[in-house]
C-alpha cells in the first residue's frame, strides 16, 4: 500500500475542485490490462469494533493500491486513481455515518481523486477485493503521544517467502543535535513497521535476519542527542529495533534504496532556538510522508512540485528509478534526499527550481559566469565623480582596493582598484579591466572610471563608507581626597544597599543594585590601583556627593576637563608642571637651569558597541616629585592601563594613586630642652602623617547627530 501523508493546511486548496485542474503527481498504480477504468459505485457499511468500510466499485480490478495522502486539518484522506473516470454522475455524496461525513469525487483529465471527509482523523487501511476497493476506517481516533499509537506501516512486505537481512546498524549525531540512526538492509523490499509506544519508538523489519554481531544494545548518551539507547534484537523471523529517547521529542524516517534512516530530535523551546540559529542544514518546509517502490526519479520530483506549488523544470537528462520511503520529513529535506541519491543539483530563481545532473548544473553556471565576464569586458566605461562629505578620499580608496569586481580572475584582469603614483594633488591607478581611480584631496573627491555596472557597485560601497563618525564626550574629574573621605563616600553611596562597601582604596561597591568590580586583576590592598564601574543612576549620586564634599572642604578638585572625540579615536587630557633645578658650573660654563616634567596624563580610546554602550581603553599616568639627589629631583611614576565596558552615561572610577606626607617637628628651649629627663618640660614634638589619594572619575556620553547628548 502506498501512502502520501501530508500534514498542515497547505494542501487544503489542492483538494478543492478549482485546484485540481492539472495534477503533476505520477505513480505506479495502473489498472489491469491498461484499459481506462471507471468508478461505478460508492457505499459505506458499519463493521465490528466501531469500524466503517467504504466500498468503491470500479469497472476493472486495480493492479495495486492507489496512492493516498492524509491532511490533519481539516481531517481528510485522499486517493488518486490514474487512468480512471468518474461514472457516478455526481461529484459528492453525503453519508453521516460515525466520523464519516461524506466523499468528494473530482476528475481532472484522465485522473480521478476521491476525498474522504471526516469529523476527526482516523487510522485506516485498504484492501483490493475483485473490482472493489475497500477502505476500512477504524473507529478510534488517533491517540495522544502519551498513549500507545497504532502501528504505522512504513513499508509493506512483499508477498512470498523471500528472507531479508540487516547488514549494519550505525548511530551518529546530526548537524543540529538530532540522533541519526542508519540501518543498512540487504535490499529495498523489506517490510517496515513503526510505532511510538509510550516513551520508546519501535521499528519492526518483517522477515529479516539479524546477524549475532548486531544483536546488541547501544548506549549513545555520550553523543548528546535525545536518544539514550538503541536496542536491536531478533524476534522470531523478524528484527526489532527499540529506540529510547528522553524528554519531548519527535521523529522522522525515510528510506533511499537499501538504507533506512531514523532521525529523533527534541522539540523543546531551547532546541527550537538553537535550530533557528544554526543556519545551514536546517529544513523548515512542511512535513510529508512518501512511500514509493522503484519509482522514477522524475515522478518523485513531480510529487514534491505538486506538494509545494513551486514551478519545477526537470532536465531531460534526469533518469533512473529509486525506492523512496519518507515519514514526517520536511519537503525541502525530501527534495534534497532525492537530489543527493541521484547525484542531482537544484538551481533556484524565485519560485522556479531547475533540477539537472550535477555536471550539467555546474556547466551552466560556468557558462553563465563566462558570458557575464565577456559582457562586462565589452561594456563601455565612463567616469563619475564621488564627492565625500565625511570620509577621507585616501581611506575610501584603500577600502575600494580590497573589493574585486564579479568575474575577475588573476593575472592582468584583477578587477581591483590599485594605487598609482602621486601626480600633483592627485593619485590614481588602473587595472587590467579598465578601471581607474583618482582623487583630489583638496576637494575630497574621488574620480572613478569603470563600467556602469561596476560604478553601481562602487556607489553602494561609498554610500556605506561616507557616513559621519559617532562622537563621544569624555568628562573627566580629578579629585584629591583624604583616606577618611574615601570611607565616608563609600558609606554614603552604599547606605541604600546593605551589600555596598566603600569604593576607596581599591574596594568594590554595589550601588542601587548595580554591581561594580575591580578589573584587570588589580588587588584591593592599600596603595594599589583599582577600577570601579557605576551605571548612570549611580553616577548622579556620585556627582551630588562630590559637590557636597567640595563645599565641606573634604576634597580638592584638581581639574574637570571635557573632551570630545570620535568613535575609536584616542583622546588625551594632560596637566602638569615643569620642575626647575640648577646644574652646577663646569669649567668655564656658568651654572644652568634645567627642567623636569611632572604631569597627570589621561588617554581614553572609546569604542561604541551596537547596543550603545562604550568600551574604553584607559591609560592613566601620574608623576610626582620625589627625593632630591644632588639638587636634582626624582620623578615618581604611577600608571594604570585597562579596558572597561561602561553604560552610556556611566562612570569609571580609578583609585589607588596615593601620596603620603610625613612631618616630625621639635620645638625646644635651647640647652634646657637637651637635659635628660627634665628636658621634656622645655620642648614638644609634633608629628603629622597625611595620606591623600587621587581619584579619577571618567564618564563617556554618546552624542546624537544633533550634538545633543544621547
Amino acid at each position: 500500500m502506498r501512502h502520501i501523508v501530508i500534514s498542515g493546511q497547505k494542501l487544503i486548496g489542492m483538494l478543492a475542485v478549482a485546484t485540481l485542474a492539472v495534477w503533476s503527481v505520477v505513480v505506479h498504480a495502473e489498472v489491469g490490462g491498461g484499459d481506462a477504468n471507471s468508478i461505478l459505485s460508492l457505499s459505506a457499511t458499519p463493521a465490528e469494533n466501531g469500524k466503517l468500510v467504504v466500498k468503491v466499485g470500479l469497472k476493472n480490478p486495480l493492479a495495486g493500491q492507489p496512492p493516498a495522502f492524509t491532511i490533519n486539518t481539516p481531517p481528510r484522506i485522499a486517493f488518486d486513481f490514474p487512468n480512471t473516470e468518474n461514472a457516478l454522475g455526481r461529484s459528492s455524496q453525503e453519508f453521516g455515518e460515525g466520523d464519516l461525513r461524506g466523499v468528494n469525487i473530482v476528475q481532472a483529465g484522465s485522473r480521478t481523486r476521491l476525498v474522504v471527509n471526516l469529523s476527526q482523523m482516523l487510522t485506516y487501511d485498504t484492501q483490493i477485493d475483485g473490482n472493489n476497493l475497500l477502505i476500512t476506517l477504524h473507529g478510534k481516533a488517533a491517540v495522544s503521544d502519551a498513549e500507545p499509537q497504532p502501528l504505522a506501516r512504513f513499508a509493506e512486505a512483499k508477498a512470498g517467502a523471500q528472507s531479508h537481512s540487516v547488514r549494519d546498524v550505525d548511530f551518529r549525531r546530526g548537524k543540529n543535535g538530532e540522533g541519526r540512526l542508519q540501518i543498512d538492509l540487504s535490499d529495498d523490499n523489506v517490510g517496515i513497521d513503526i510505532k511510538q509506544q509510550g516513551k520508546t519508538l519501535l521499528v519492526d523489519f518483517a522477515k529479516t535476519n539479524l546477524p549475532k554481531n548486531l544483536q546488541r544494545k547501544l548506549d549513545v548518551v555520550d553523543f548528546g542527542t535525545p536518544v539514550q539507547t538503541v536496542d536491536t534484537y531478533a524476534e522470531g523471523e523478524n528484527t526489532r529495533l527499540v529506540v529510547e529517547p528522553k524528554g519531548v521529542w519527535e521523529y522522522s524516517a525515510y528510506q533511499t534504496d537499501n538504507k533506512f534512516i531514523i532521525e529523533v530530535k527534541t522539540i523543546s523551546a531551547e532546541a527550537a532556538a538553537k535550530t533557528a540559529n544554526a543556519g545551514q542544514g536546517v529544513y523548515t518546509g512542511e512535513k510529508l510522508s512518501l512511500n514509493f517502490q522503484n519509482i522514477s526519479t522524475r515522478e518523485a520530483l513531480n510529487v514534491i512540485a505538486d506538494f509545494t506549488g513551486l514551478n519545477m523544470v526537470i532536465s531531460d537528462t534526469v533518469s533512473g528509478n529509486l525506492t523512496l520511503r519518507l515519514k514526517d520529513v520536511p519537503w525541502d529535506q525530501a527534495l534534497q534526499i532525492i537530489l543527493d541519491t541521484r547525484g542531482l543539483l537544484q538551481q533556484r530563481e524565485g519560485n522556479v527550481i531547475m533540477v539537472a545532473p550535477r555536471e550539467e548544473i555546474m556547466a551552466r553556471q560556468k557558462e553563465a559566469l563566462t558570458a557575464q565576464r565577456v559582457i562586462s569586458q565589452l561594456e563601455p566605461v565612463q567616469t563619475e565623480a564621488f564627492p565625500l562629505s565625511y570620509a577621507k578620499v585616501e581611506d575610501v580608496k584603500a577600502v575600494l582596493a580590497g573589493y574585486q569586481k564579479p568575474g575577475a580572475t588573476t593575472g592582468s584582469d584583477t578587477g581591483t582598484i590599485e594605487s598609482g603614483k602621486p601626480a600633483g594633488n592627485q593619485e590614481g591607478g588602473t587595472t587590467g579591466g579598465g578601471e581607474n581611480v583618482t582623487f583630489d584631496s583638496r576637494t575630497n573627491t574621488l574620480y572613478i572610471t569603470a563600467t556602469q555596472s561596476r560604478l553601481a557597485q562602487i556607489r553602494e560601497i561609498i554610500k556605506k563608507l561616507d557616513v559621519p563618525v559617532r562622537q563621544v564626550l569624555i568628562e573627566a574629574r580629578f579629585v584629591e581626597a583624604t583616606r577618611n573621605f574615601n570611607r565616608k563616600l563609600g558609606g554614603r553611596l552604599g547606605y541604600t544597599e546593605t551589600a555596598a562597601t566603600a569604593i576607596g582604596g581599591g574596594n568594590t561597591a554595589q550601588i542601587n543594585g548595580i554591581s561594580q568590580s575591580t578589573l584587570n586583576g588589580y588587588p584591593t590592598a592599600a596603595g594599589t590601583m583599582s577600577v570601579s564601574i557605576f551605571d548612570p543612576t549611580a553616577t548622579k549620586t556620585l556627582t551630588l556627593e562630590l559637590a557636597a564634599s567640595e563645599l565641606d572642604e573634604n576634597l580638592k578638585s584638581i581639574a574637570s576637563p571635557r573632551i570630545m572625540t570620535g568613535d575609536s579615536t584616542p583622546a588625551m587630557i594632560k596637566s602638569g608642571v615643569q620642575i626647575p633645578y640648577t646644574l652646577a658650573a663646569t669649567g668655564t660654563s656658568p651654572p644652568t637651569t634645567s627642567f623636569k616634567q611632572a604631569e597627570l596624563n589621561l588617554t581614553v580610546t572609546p569604542k561604541i558597541t551596537p547596543d550603545d554602550k562604550v568600551t574604553m581603553k584607559l591609560d592613566v599616568k601620574r608623576d610626582t616629585v620625589g627625593t632630591l639627589y644632588g639638587g636634582i629631583p626624582s620623578i615618581n611614576n604611577s600608571q594604570v592601563t585597562t579596558t572597561v565596558l561602561v553604560d552610556n552615561g556611566g562612570t569609571v572610577v580609578i583609585g589607588g594613586i596615593y601620596t603620603q606626607d610625613m612631618q616630625n617637628t621639635t620645638n625646644k628651649v635651647p640647652l634646657l630642652g637637651d637635659i635628660p629627663l627634665i628636658g621634656w618640660l622645655f620642648k614638644n614634638d609634633l608629628k603629622s602623617d597625611t595620606k591623600k589619594e587621587l581619584l579619577i572619575f571618567i564618564t563617556p556620553k554618546i552624542m546624537k547627530d544633533s550634538l545633543s547628548i544621547n
